[in-house]
């Protein structure tokens, strides 16, 4: 009977015992990093060779080839990946909003896993990152060059500030190395890791001033020539807002306010050609940008080699992405915000050699809402039912998605702000892109006072041309030619709009406390 009782009891404890290590996961996430400039996404700039360690990660995992945020801007798509859910259900709609600590859902979920968590790096969703174990994180959006941080330890948010020095891009990846080397490795780790770059203002770190310096940067032909792409809503009625709306690399766009000029203004004046002026702007916008992204990409080569060194690069899931696309001159436009392909797209990589082969690339539709699931998942979790987002663990596992969606929703809410982009909203399936712009803000026009942006740009209260436009993307991948006009997609065009509907309905991105917005889309929704 002794004997039983002890082969019992070894068959209860062997599970516990031999229970497979959760893995770590390092989560880096930089800002505006569009998948057009990586190299393992081919296109354009590929031939450059500006991400040799981002190439070579993707080479041994995988690659997602249509991952999409649902709003392009940094705060908004922050705050869908840490709570997994949509702007609407979260309460963050645009860079005015902030993510109540309530909602800090994945390090709260990581942390009920075991898992030590922190943050390092940019944060911008405002209110304390108090659901991390530890955080060292930017003020807003931070500074290039000797940034800022606030500290879990040093004080009272948002008084614990530290300061430091170097090019942020380093610092950051400094702060991160220091943090593992002195980590508890006890227990899983989840580290945040999250670089300020490349985000405008371009300001990278010196040594970089001869990378590109004599090469002639690929340009993209939409940049001088698309008869064809837009509607009136990003035109105007016979091409009247062509000076307005957007940003631009070239001289077509009305002076504005410093900050949100066109990129030929910025660096050349009017005291040459058009044309010259668009080339000239464009090399020095994208060698500025791919500077930036030079100094993630060899800074990320420094992490990875300290993992290697330290024996923890086997059991260390590490995933690399964006919180949004950027425009890099296609269709004349800069900076983000816009539901086009280069703006929305965000890249996603995934290492974790003991899932993932190697060289695997998916065209599995995800977006910003999934990674929170997906990560507590593969921490070992269950995806929380308050969250909007799907876990796709199943296509890092080999295996085929159940029921997954079909297309993904797009909302992008601040109208006219900063870069003169109007608000609009779509859907976005594997072959089209419907898109509507509605062109209004949100807020009723006696609250815009309380904002800074209220006093600063004008023509935030004028409503812009509401309209549609339709993109064939198998036949039409650049979105040259806007299609919701030719009577041969009227079905295609219905289809959409029936799964655009259902869709706002279902994720609670319908504006029943907007009325005024909802008028619009109901009057305009038939044309």
């Amino acid at each position: 009977m002794k004997y039983i009782f002890i082969a019992l009891l070894a068959c209860i404890l062997l599970p516990v015992s031999a229970k497979k290590k959760q893995p770590n996961i390092i989560f880096i996430m930089s800002d505006d990093h569009t998948a057009q400039a990586i190299g393992a996404y081919g296109g354009l700039l590929a031939n450059l060779n500006p991400t040799p360690n981002l190439d070579k990660l993707a080479a041994g995992g995988i690659r997602f080839e249509n991952a999409f945020c649902n709003n392009s801007i940094c705060t908004p798509s922050r705050a869908s990946i840490i709570s997994g859910q949509y702007p609407q259900t979260n309460g963050v709609l645009d860079l005015d909003g902030a993510l109540d600590p309530e909602k800090q859902y994945l390090p709260k979920e990581l942390k009920a896993l075991g898992y030590s968590t922190a943050i390092i790096g940019k944060w911008h969703l405002k209110k304390e990152p108090v659901n991390f174990d530890y955080y060292k994180v930017l003020h807003s959006q931070g500074k290039y060059f000797n940034p800022t941080f606030r500290e879990k330890g040093k004080g009272t948010w948002p008084k614990n500030e530290v300061k430091t020095e170097g090019h942020s891009t380093d610092v950051i990846t400094d702060l991160s190395i220091d943090y593992l080397k002195n980590l508890d490795k006890s227990k899983p780790f989840f580290l945040a890791h999250h670089y300020k770059a490349p985000h405008d203002m371009f300001e990278y770190a010196p040594r970089y001033e001869d990378y590109l310096a004599d090469i002639e940067i690929p340009e993209p032909a939409s940049m001088y020539n698309q008869p064809f792409w837009g509607s009136e809503g990003t035109r105007g009625k016979n091409d009247s807002l062509i000076h307005y709306i957007g940003t631009s690399i070239s001289p077509r766009h009305q002076q504005k306010i410093n900050y949100d000029t066109n990129y030929s203004d910025r660096w050349f004046g009017d005291s040459i050609d058009a044309s010259l002026a668009t080339h000239l702007a464009y090399q020095k916008y994208l060698k500025d940008y791919l500077r930036c992204v030079k100094g993630v990409d060899d800074n990320l080569g420094r992490l990875f080699q300290y993992l290697k060194d330290e024996g923890l690069w086997e059991n260390t899931i590490i995933i690399y992405t964006g919180d949004q696309g950027m425009m890099l001159g296609e269709h004349d436009l800069i900076d983000k915000r816009w539901m086009y392909e280069e703006a929305m797209r965000m890249p996603f990589i995934v290492h974790n050699p003991k899932m993932i082969e190697k060289n695997q690339v998916s065209d599995l539709i995800i977006n910003n809402t999934d990674y929170a699931p997906t990560m507590i998942e593969l921490a070992g979790g269950k995806t929380p039912d308050y969250m909007q987002g799907k876990s796709f663990i199943n296509t890092l596992q080999g295996k085929p998605e159940v029921n997954w969606r079909k297309g993904t929703y797009y909302r992008y809410w601040m109208h006219i702000i900063h870069h003169y982009v109007p608000a609009h909203f779509g859907i976005r399936t594997k072959d089209y892109k419907l898109i509507f712009y509605y062109g209004k803000h949100y807020l009723p026009e006696e609250e815009f006072s309380k904002f800074y942006w209220g006093k600063t740009y004008n023509g935030i209260a004028q409503e812009t041309p509401h309209t549609w436009e339709l993109y064939d993307l198998k036949n039409d991948p650049n979105e040259l030619h806007n299609r919701y006009n030719d009577p041969a997609y009227k079905t295609i065009i219905a289809e959409l709009k029936a799964e655009l509907k259902q869709t706002r309905e279902e994720l609670n991105e319908t504006d029943a406390n907007y009325p005024e917005l909802k008028a619009i889309v109901d009057k305009h929704w038939n044309d």
